[in-house]
């Protein structure tokens, strides 16, 4: 079992105390008040504590003290995340500062028109991915897959403060018809972005090792990837200190094709790579390894 259901945690209350702070007193009034939300999670969420805490423990090898107190720090950067990503997606993306480490690497390959995949993980703020795709993308060539899983009140808010996106969605659905959307962009040799690290119970999967303990990752992405004669790219979008954020973007290197455990390995490389540099931002909140 994968044992995330995709699904947003909070109130929309919740959501309209931080949008107010953030835009009557800025985005860093808002960050006070995750110092008492993030210890409401640190108490009260023993699911994710677990998790969390085996990750810093067993996985980046810290104390257990140590551990112990960086799962508080962990929710705390992960508040910021979403604090960032509300003030970016609702107008307020002047405010923050954006570093691109690799842009040329996505520009050649959306100059070429060849088509493309584009992995990530839920490290840092992919959310916030398509506001970096946007200003290099001005064809809308990059499509998001992304997990549409509910209808809530709280993403119906998000969607009326936030400004329309600049990059193209595939929503992934329980009728797989998304297989049909993504096939379509693939033969319009439009970029492809999804997640590497999570499945749902029912979809095929693959194992590979990460933090030097084997984990189930999704089949789809490196199939695609594999069967495709066209590039293969690692982004991620990492938090920095202050209103800062950083793109990375690095070629699948070592990869044969029609061989996705080869890409499979390739991703977890660089993942751990970005997870030597940025240990407190790994947001996958449930029991990973298992």
């Amino acid at each position: 079992m994968s044992q995330w259901d995709g699904k947003s945690k909070g109130t929309v209350l919740g959501y309209r105390i931080f949008v107010f702070l953030i835009k009557k007193l800025g985005v860093r009034a808002a960050y006070s008040l995750l110092v008492f939300v993030a210890f409401y999670y640190f108490l009260f969420s023993p699911i994710s504590f677990r998790a969390i805490y085996y990750y810093l423990r067993q996985r980046q090898g810290y104390g257990a003290w140590k551990a112990f107190w960086k799962v508080y720090q962990t929710y705390f950067v992960f508040g910021q995340t979403i604090i960032d990503k509300v003030a970016i997606s609702s107008g307020l993306r002047d405010r923050f500062t954006y570093e691109f480490d690799g842009i040329d690497i996505l520009k050649e390959v959306l100059t070429n028109k060849n088509g493309g995949v584009l992995i990530s993980a839920h490290v840092g703020n992919f959310e916030i991915a398509d506001k970096f795709f946007a200003d290099i993308d001005l064809d809308l060539q990059i499509n998001l897959v992304t997990v549409d899983q509910e209808r809530t009140i709280i993403k119906e808010y998000i969607e009326s403060i936030s400004e329309k996106p600049g990059v193209k969605f595939i929503h992934i659905q329980e009728d797989m018809s998304h297989v049909f959307a993504i096939n379509e962009a693939l033969s319009n040799n439009e970029l492809i972005c999804f997640t590497g690290d999570r499945y749902f119970d029912g979809t095929k999967t693959l194992t590979a090792p990460l933090l030097g303990k084997e984990a189930y990752f999704p089949a789809g992405p490196f199939r695609i990837a594999s069967r495709l004669a066209a590039p293969v790219i690692f982004v991620y979008v990492m938090r920095e200190p202050g209103l800062r954020y950083h793109l990375y973007a690095r070629r699948a290197l070592d990869v044969k094709q029609r061989d996705p455990h080869s890409f499979l390995a390739a991703y977890t490389n660089s993942v751990e790579r970005i997870l030597q540099k940025y240990p407190l931002q790994w947001f996958n909140f449930f029991d990973f390894w298992k």
